[in-house]
């Protein structure tokens, strides 16, 4: 089994010794609902964890919240709720969310606002060996005594220092230094410490924490692209210059990012898409299968259309499961060849894509297999034991609902497209605008319609 490590750029062979293995997990920052983007990276770790505990690993799974920060701050001084009450809602639909779509829940969700005295004693750890300062309350690390940082997102020295998401204080020493503990503000929650109220920067707690709950130490450390640099490059300094000892994670694994329409999802553009909106629209399952249709750590553009397509590659692999009548005079279905290209292929750095076609291709098997009157059982159970390390729930139909919106709305989206071919502009644009007024927005582009659905805008 290979696994590419971000840290050496290459496959490497991923082997433990007491078939233990401690995976840590980036997780997310609850100011808000969580993105699309967020349902992606944990599906795809889920995977990572089904698919090592199928290989015979006992998997130990944590999951950090960033219950407190900027972001958190601003936006509950906006909603006029504290931070608690904030990241608590926004945690509580994220692991509705999650279970919705069969991701299985970490062993351990550690926050940052309950492990302060672990963080408080490591930074303290820092500052008594010389790599961290303080400066009127604020602690920082010093990054010029970690003579291989930038080792992991192989940034210069002179890249780290003019980079654009370097922090400016002229309070710091170096610029590329970066904040261990910051001193409390007139409105921010705060917590005691030996040098003064504050509350931990970002990049500390995972340090703390995956310390704290994987001492044997972490054999896998994922999270999204996004968080190579400055979150993990600078999680290895601090750790590796606490403990003294290297490496800080055996294997570094980050997912590729979601775009909508090829634009980062961003609030500023009013194209974020959240879990419950695309849950709203898309069933679990073919979500997941939109997720690991693309290798994770490939780009992943979000498209109705292709998410659409998963809904009917779905219903052919539940088709395929489903118990078959009749004799097997025939013979019997031998699925043993595509369970090992399944194999093959997830032994190769989790290679999704080429695991589904597995799947995909024995699910056509066994269609043709019935037709011939053979035994298709066994394949049957492989099929339903292979889907199943993905995760993706096959036993469980969706219900019908009345409130099921998308058929519809594809429906008037392909009569407006005719129209608009006909030259029917005016009727064309009346569905648009009767659409929008539903809370429905179209978004044309050369290579067709995309529709999103958000709820109406009640006045009053």
């Amino acid at each position: 089994m290979k696994l590419y490590n971000t840290l050496s750029g290459r496959k490497e062979e991923f082997t433990t010794a007491d078939n233990a293995v401690g995976m840590y997990v980036c997780g997310i920052t609850p100011y808000a609902p969580s993105h699309i983007g967020h349902a992606m990276m944990s599906v795809v770790f889920d995977v990572v964890r089904r698919y090592l505990e199928f290989k015979g690993y006992a998997v130990k799974h944590i999951q950090n919240f960033t219950d407190v920060d900027d972001k958190i701050i601003t936006a509950a001084n906006e909603n006029g709720v504290s931070t608690e009450e904030l990241a608590e809602a926004n945690i509580a639909q994220y692991h509705d969310e999650m279970d919705t779509l069969n991701v299985l829940r970490a062993h351990v969700y550690p926050r940052a606002t309950t492990e302060i005295p672990a963080i408080v004693s490591m930074i303290a750890s820092l500052e008594e060996q010389g790599y961290a300062y303080n400066v009127n309350g604020d602690v920082y690390f010093r990054v010029g005594r970690k003579e291989d940082y930038g080792k992991l997102s192989r940034r210069s020295a002179e890249d780290l220092l003019y980079g654009a998401r370097v922090e400016v204080d002229e309070a710091k020493e170096d610029p590329r230094d970066f904040a261990l503990w910051k001193s409390q503000k007139p409105g921010e929650p705060a917590w005691d410490s030996p040098w003064g109220a504050g509350r931990p920067g970002w990049h500390i707690e995972c340090s703390a924490m995956s310390m704290r709950y994987l001492p044997e130490g972490v054999d896998i450390h994922g999270g999204g692209q996004d968080l190579i640099f400055p979150h993990h490059e600078n999680e290895i300094a601090q750790s590796e210059s606490y403990s003294q000892t290297q490496p800080f994670a055996r294997f570094w694994m980050h997912n590729g990012l979601l775009s909508i329409n090829e634009d980062k999802m961003s609030k500023s553009i009013g194209n974020v898409i959240t879990v419950s909106e695309a849950l709203s629209r898309f069933s679990p399952p073919a979500l997941r299968l939109f997720f690991l249709s693309s290798h994770y750590r490939s780009p992943l553009v979000y498209s109705v259309q292709n998410i659409n397509a998963q809904e009917r590659a779905i219903e052919r692999i539940r088709n395929a499961a489903a118990p078959r009548n009749g004799s097997a005079n025939g013979g019997m279905l031998d699925a043993s060849e595509y369970r090992s290209v399944f194999v093959e292929a997830m032994d190769d750095d989790f290679s999704t894509p080429r695991a589904l076609a597995a799947i995909f291709d024995l699910s056509r098997e066994i269609n043709r297999a019935a037709e011939q009157s053979k035994d298709v059982s066994a394949a049957q159970q492989t099929l339903r034991e292979l889907v199943d390390i993905l995760g993706i729930d096959i036993e469980h139909p969706p219900e019908d609902s009345d409130g099921d919106i998308a058929p519809f709305v594809e429906l008037l989206v392909d009569i407006r497209a005719e129209l608009r071919a006909a030259r029917q502009f005016a009727l064309a644009d009346k569905i648009r605008d009767e659409l929008t007024e539903r809370g429905v927005t179209l978004e044309d582009s050369n290579s067709g319609t995309e529709w999103r659905y958000r709820a109406p805008h009640q006045g009053g």
